[in-house]
């Protein structure tokens, strides 16, 4: 809100410049007119000026409390689209009420929000009127009028609305980035693909020792069929076969690969800037993602929800990941706050870490891996802070993943 804050003030200083300049005029002007033109009507509108500046402050301060700003709009827009904000203004009594100045305000995802507005509430009680703003960057943004004045007839006073109720609550908006379609050639997938299928043949092995030379060793299989979940799918199994075939019982979580997504901002970051390094981020996280799913490999997913709470999710299914993007973009990015390292499962074939920054505490989400040999880092480009020695990824403009 640095932003808001700056062009309030800027605003306040200019109004009260203007306010300052009109008096004086209007003063001179009293003044020749009075004893150099018409001392008779001089006298009348010495009376008016003097009296009207008092109705004007009256009607304010009676204004002031019987307004109320009301806002709605989507709650997710895609990027490079526009976002149409409705605000209506309405008032309380009969009385007619004179100006109402908005000063509507939209984070750096969003185009500056500069507009001021203002609504006469002379001769109806309410006054809607929508505007449209410019989605630029991907990520969770908001929307808000954190100021709002009641205003006489002549503009020389501003009273601030402050009763509770009357200004609407910040509208979180998310706005929805292009995700990629990333090469199935890319290293990090094979590699975390290569690990999954190790992993399966592993814990077929250690199943079949379970059983006796009476028993059948292994799961019980039966060709996959539309709606079954993938986790269950045996992909060693079904590559022999050359077709899918599942498990009639559970697969364990630790053959399945795990992605952590930390939006990370750093204390002080300039907001656009950091807004930027997390839709690359969001972009490479959920191109693996849904590359994950199209080749049949579920997985688990760590992330921070609209609740502020770390949640893990397991995610086998197409239709999965746009929902998840949903619910990530619902969260508000805070300065200086990581996912809850507890929430990480430990028991994961793979890991892969995607964070707009590896150092300082970031130690506290891989101390949290029993073994790193298989965990890897997903960084929004080369440059990203990395203080481990894990290896660091990112996706290059050709929507392939390449090491640091």
């Amino acid at each position: 809100m640095g932003r808001q804050r700056k062009k309030t003030e800027n605003s306040g200083t200019l109004h009260t410049i203007k306010s300052c300049a009109a008096a004086v005029a209007v003063a001179f002007l009293l003044y020749i007119f009075t004893f150099y033109i018409d001392g008779e009507m001089g006298v009348i509108l010495a009376a008016f000026i003097l009296t009207a500046p008092v109705v004007s402050l009256i009607m304010a301060v009676y204004a002031r409390k019987r307004i109320k700003i009301d806002m709605s709009c989507d709650g997710y827009v895609r990027r490079g689209s526009r976002l149409e904000v409705t605000i209506t203004v309405s008032k309380t009594g009969f009385i007619p009420l004179a100006v109402v100045e908005l000063h509507p305000d939209a984070t750096e995802v969003f185009s500056p929000w500069d507009k001021t507005y203002r609504i006469s509430l002379a001769d109806k009680d309410r006054s809607t009127f929508t505007c449209s703003l410019d989605a630029r960057i991907g990520g969770n943004g908001e929307v808000s009028v954190p100021e709002a004045y009641s205003c006489g007839f002549l503009g020389f006073v501003r009273l601030r609305l402050r009763l509770p109720g009357q200004l609407p609550e910040p509208k979180s908006v998310g706005v929805i980035p292009e995700v990629p379609e990333i090469k199935s050639s890319s290293q990090l997938f094979r590699s975390i693909a290569e690990v999954v299928m190790t992993s399966d043949d592993e814990e077929d092995n250690d199943t079949a020792a379970l059983f006796s030379a009476n028993t059948t060793p292994g799961y019980e299989h039966r060709e996959y069929v539309p709606g079954d979940p993938l986790k269950r799918v045996n992909w060693k199994l079904s590559t022999k076969k050359n077709k899918l075939m599942v498990r009639l019982d559970e697969a364990a979580a630790s053959v399945q690969p795990l992605i952590v997504l930390d939006l990370y901002r750093r204390e002080g970051a300039e907001p656009e800037i950091a807004a930027k390094n997390e839709e690359l981020l969001l972009c490479s996280v959920f191109g693996l993602a849904e590359l994950l799913i199209r080749n049949g490999i579920a997985f688990g997913f760590v992330y921070r929800d609209g609740s502020g709470e770390t949640v893990s999710e397991t995610i086998d299914n197409p239709d999965v990941p746009p929902q998840l993007l949903l619910r990530v973009l619902a969260a508000k990015v805070r300065e200086g706050r990581r996912i809850d390292p507890e929430a990480i499962p430990d028991n994961t074939c793979a890991c892969v870490i995607a964070s707009t920054s590896f150092a300082g505490d970031f130690a506290m989400i891989t101390d949290r891996l029993e073994d790193t040999d298989n965990a890897a880092l997903i960084g929004y480009a080369p440059e990203c802070p990395n203080s481990t020695s894990l290896p660091l990824w990112y996706l290059d403009g050709d929507n392939s993943f390449k090491q640091v």
